[in-house]
């Protein structure tokens, strides 16, 4: 809309100025014009000065907003790791303590076997 009001008021002035009328009104009139059509050139410059900045601030919260969200992601990633480890230690623990246990219990196994043998060995010699 600034645009559009910046060319009107330029057109203005330069057919204010093809007039060429001397007239203290006329010079008076196409002096306002050409006024006028600068401030409005300079409207339009400090609006898509504003516009650019505004844009530009866009993109730094954009990019300000990436960041925190990676480094969010990469914290949370960095966490399961950790947690993921932590289970896989606690399941390696409960896995040896398991086969302590079944190592323990074969061993106990074979002991009362071995016992039974010598009793049975035992027998024998007594007979």
């Amino acid at each position: 809309m600034n645009t559009k009001l910046a060319v009107f008021l330029a057109t203005a002035v330069l057919v204010l100025s093809a007039c060429q009328n001397e007239t203290p009104t006329a010079q008076n009139e196409a002096a306002e014009a050409r006024t006028a059509a600068d401030q409005a050139g300079q409207a339009a410059t400090e609006a898509a000065q504003a516009t650019g900045q505004a844009a530009q601030q866009g993109v730094e919260a954009a990019a300000a907003a990436t960041g925190e969200a990676a480094t969010e992601a990469g914290a949370a990633i960095d966490q399961a790791t950790e947690s993921a480890r932590a289970a896989a230690a606690e399941a390696s623990a409960k896995a040896a303590d398991a086969t302590a246990t079944a190592a323990q219990k074969t061993a106990d196994a074979a002991e009362n076997v071995a016992d039974k043998a010598d009793k049975s060995a035992e027998e024998v010699e007594k007979k």
